[in-house]
């Protein structure tokens, strides 16, 4: 769970730090406190894409850093590994991010350096975050169809059936490409024919080019070679007074002097090593002598092979060392060009990827159709209690005849009961206010079976008042007694219900507008539930009432 976050310098908040506890926790204040920027630093450090606008007017950088205990999830830890990050200390996993304010970001994952990408996907066991827009979503295709196939854990299946799709597709456009380029595929099959021969005829290996140039600048230089041998044996140890000889001669005195001074034997023992390494030199220098030989023929015949590499990489526009690949891709397009020629074969093909496909395909269906009747009816259960009496949510998969990257079917989320009107699109049926109970809803079932600890929701109350209020605190409650619960709320029925309450206000600093948070105790929370439900002047009615509510809850 989510147990401290440090701000400085985000927005309107210059710094501060927050400490959370398991359960249910509610952020209340005034329109425009900044409740939101709190939702918005901690998606930000969690890797959701920034701009300099975050950074605080007149501020070098802004910098949120988010502590988690992570005692529980063994998953993170085996993660971090892989990604050579470190390990959390005491269960404790930090992440911090950095915005400068001409835009650069950096982020740190238990202090070592990461990627935003790296941020989203640990982040993915963290937290989920519910924005106070979650409802317009839903009136997406994408994103009803994303939703369902998440929460029945389809995933897997979906990239499966998109692979499918995308080979069949591929297939198709050979097949057809072949039927209506036939000539011209004729006349690249034979210049590319002419092509491999010319490169196999040439028969240039991977790393021959640079060998071939090695062994020619040998064989051109070969008297020079055999010359500056024969003259070093002779100055090392074949010549009357070498120095094999006059080394042998010094060390023998040395040895005989060191009788009357120790001090010249470790000298001795330094120029018996150089001797041992001269008699390795000149044995090494004999057998190199005796190899190296005048060959012209040879010599001749390298050259002969560097022009016909030359030539045959000027033909081509290629360097001598990328013939070789050039050749790999020539024998590839010629292969394909050969498929490309059997008409029958590329059919057979084609069916072969559609029948993968639809197979696939009519399996993850079957899989869907399911899902979406169980959370039909979950759904359809808590919009009950959220006041949608008699409303029935249902999941509708529309048959697309050619299928999609997607599947075989569109997914269309469905209200029934509303009114009395028969099942319609989501769009067509509901009211806004109507929307927010039904996105409320959704996301209460699928949150319940969701694997992360931290949960929260950006007023998704929106357009909710009185007695449905009640209720949705008491769903938010219900869902922090299995894991931690933050709500940004603007509804007393809802903050009342939370087992912790912050409080968002702007306070002037230097003639700066500033966000601020306090911690309320039960007092400040009294006062605070008060304030919401009677405005700026707090009553003692108001106050009884709001301490009525806090002891319901």
């Amino acid at each position: 769970m989510l147990q401290r976050l440090t701000i400085r310098d985000f927005v309107i908040v210059d710094r501060l730090e927050l400490e959370f506890a398991q359960g249910f926790g509610a952020f209340t204040g005034e329109t425009g406190a900044g409740k939101s920027i709190l939702v918005d630093a901690l998606a930000f450090v969690l890797g959701e894409r920034a701009d300099s606008g975050l950074v605080r007017a007149g501020a070098a950088r802004a910098e949120v850093t988010a502590a988690f205990d992570v005692a529980a999830l063994p998953g993170v830890g085996e993660w971090l590994a892989e990604q050579d990050l470190a390990a959390p200390e005491d269960g404790e996993l930090l992440l911090r991010r950095v915005l400068e304010a001409g835009g650069r970001s950096r982020a740190y994952i238990n202090g070592s350096p990461a990627t935003l990408q790296q941020l989203k996907a640990v982040a993915e066991d963290l937290v989920d975050i519910h924005g106070q827009h979650a409802h317009q979503s839903l009136l997406r295709g994408d994103a009803q169809r994303a939703l369902l196939d998440g929460q029945a854990g389809l995933r897997d299946d979906v990239r499966a059936v998109g692979e499918a799709w995308r080979a069949w597709q591929e297939a198709r456009m050979l097949f057809d490409e072949a039927e209506r380029n036939g000539a011209q595929l004729a006349e690249e099959r034979e210049r590319l024919a002419w092509e491999v021969q010319e490169l196999e005829s040439l028969g240039l290996a991977g790393d021959e080019w640079e060998s071939l140039n090695l062994e020619h600048k040998r064989l051109a230089h070969a008297a020079s070679l055999i010359d500056g041998a024969r003259y070093s044996l002779n100055v090392l140890t074949d010549a009357e007074g070498a120095c094999e000889e006059q080394l042998d001669g010094a060390l023998t005195r040395l040895d005989d002097l060191s009788s009357f001074d120790p001090g010249l034997a470790a000298v001795a023992e330094l120029l018996r090593s150089a001797q041992t390494e001269l008699v390795e030199a000149v044995s090494e220098l004999r057998r190199y002598a005796d190899r190296v030989e005048l060959d012209p023929d040879r010599l001749a015949e390298a050259e002969r092979r560097i022009d016909a590499v030359l030539s045959c990489a000027r033909k081509y526009r290629e360097t001598p060392e990328t013939l070789p690949a050039r050749l790999e891709s020539a024998r590839q397009r010629l292969a394909q060009l050969g498929e490309a020629s059997d008409l029958e074969a590329l059919a057979a093909r084609v069916a072969a990827a559609e029948s993968r496909y639809r197979g696939l395909a009519q399996a993850l269906s079957k899989k869907r159709a399911k899902a979406a009747e169980a959370l039909g009816k979950e759904v359809s259960a808590v919009m009950q209690e959220l006041a949608l009496s008699g409303g029935k949510f249902q999941i509708g998969l529309v048959p697309l005849e050619d299928g999609s990257a997607h599947g075989l079917e569109q997914v269309e989320f469905r209200i029934a009961g509303l009114s009395g009107s028969a099942a319609k699109p989501l769009a067509k049926v509901a009211s806004g206010g109507e929307l927010s109970r039904i996105s409320l809803a959704i996301q209460v079932v699928t949150t319940r079976q969701a694997k992360v600890p931290t949960l929260v929701f950006d007023e998704v109350d929106v357009g909710i008042g009185g007695g449905v209020a009640e209720v949705v605190g008491r769903l938010l409650h219900r869902l922090g007694q299995d894991r931690q619960v933050l709500c940004v709320t603007h509804l007393p029925q809802v903050a009342a219900r939370a087992d912790h309450q912050w409080q968002v206000a702007k306070s002037q600093k230097g003639g700066e507008v500033l966000s601020r948070v306090l911690s309320l105790d039960a007092p400040g929370r009294v006062e605070e539930i008060a304030r919401m439900l009677g405005g700026v002047e707090i009553t003692a009615t108001t106050r009884r009432h709001a301490e009525e509510m806090l002891a319901a809850g």
